[in-house]
């Protein structure tokens, strides 16, 4: 057995023996004063979903918009996720903007990051539709305003968290043990970090051509060995680099899509109106990021989305997504949707 093969035959024993509850994951905290844990739980149908309406939020992204690009069935939009134990709390914009008034709350990620981003902004502006917002890109971050609350949510796109240079000859490479953006996330008041779908890529997808890895540079890697070298690689940088009493950091579970043949009981999410029945899939990279968490110093939230979301098939853009029929989507959410309940978690995190 290679020290590979080793190392992720010990992180899925560890995960067997050691339940994950997602509030302080390197504490295995359960969320909650009376134990209960948010993410264990069923989606049910409930008529006063969703949370908002997405044809007043005028800034959703076309490949988000699924009931303007034309999806017909509406169901999907109607479940709201129970906890076994106790109730999700509910979402108050109003106090949510009150309780943040001066601070920064940022989203660092992929596309998956830039969902959720925009499904709290539409949940925000839906509250108080009036209040003016302002929408601005500087280089790689997005930054959405209210200036009525002096509230600022930011995104940032950052795939690997790592970085990725560009040498004179064109060489792209991707550092492993370098992370240079981390000083414009450091005094951001809320962090919730993103990184897994493009670490996938091949081919002329691949945004790299060699990897560098301390000492070493080579070109190419088993990806969930990349991916964990990374996320090491950031779980220094918070403990040595945050003050997690005054910054809070969430890292996001990991989103599951829904392309792949085998997965869960449907062949593809094109055509499901309904969530699942049933999952069986186990999602290696959520693993290798739940023991990295474990592993580290200062106190990180998991917002443990991915088994509850593999459910929901039905949440996709599917043909109904920026590309239509010639584009399938199995990855990204529609908004409204599940990505809604993401940032209820959130929400309830941040009310601790």
């Amino acid at each position: 057995m290679d020290s590979f093969c080793f190392a992720y035959a010990l992180v899925v024993l560890i995960s067997m023996l050691s339940n994950v509850h997602g509030k302080l994951i390197n504490d295995v905290n359960q969320l909650g004063t009376n134990g209960c844990d948010l993410f264990q739980g069923s989606w049910v149908y409930d008529d006063s979903y969703p949370l908002y309406d997405s044809s007043v939020c005028p800034f959703i992204e076309k490949q988000f918009d699924c009931f303007k690009n034309g999806r017909p069935d509406k169901d999907y939009l109607k479940y709201r996720w129970q906890p076994n134990e106790c109730n999700l709390p509910r979402f108050n914009a109003i106090e949510f903007q009150e309780k943040f008034k001066g601070k920064q709350i940022m989203f660092v990620g992929d596309s998956i990051s830039l969902n959720q981003w925009q499904s709290l902004t539409c949940m925000l502006h839906a509250a108080d539709p009036q209040a003016k917002y302002v929408s601005k890109r500087i280089g790689g971050t997005s930054i959405f305003t209210f200036p009525k609350y002096n509230t600022s949510y930011l995104l940032f796109r950052n795939a690997f968290l790592v970085d990725i240079t560009t040498e004179t000859n064109g060489t792209r490479v991707l550092m492993l043990d370098s992370l240079s953006s981390a000083a414009q996330w450091k005094d951001m008041d809320v962090l919730i970090f993103d990184s897994w779908h493009w670490w996938l890529h091949t081919g002329r997808k691949q945004p790299w051509d060699l990897v560098q890895d301390g000492n070493s540079t080579y070109k190419d890697g088993p990806r969930l060995t990349l991916y964990e070298k990374a996320l090491n690689t950031w779980a220094k940088w918070v403990d040595s680099e945050v003050d997690t009493t005054k910054t809070k950091v969430f890292f996001q579970g990991v989103s599951p899509d829904h392309d792949n043949p085998t997965s869960s009981g449907s062949k593809t999410c094109e055509g499901v109106t309904q969530p699942l029945k049933s999952t069986e899939e186990v999602h290696q990279e959520e693993l290798v990021l739940e023991e990295v968490l474990r592993g580290m110093n200062k106190s990180v939230y998991l917002l443990n989305i991915t088994k509850l979301s593999q459910y929901r098939a039905d949440g996709h853009p599917s043909v109904y997504g920026h590309g239509g029929h010639r584009d399938l989507d199995c990855t990204h959410w529609c908004l409204a949707g599940v990505v809604d309940t993401w940032n209820l978690f959130l929400n309830a995190l941040l009310g601790l």
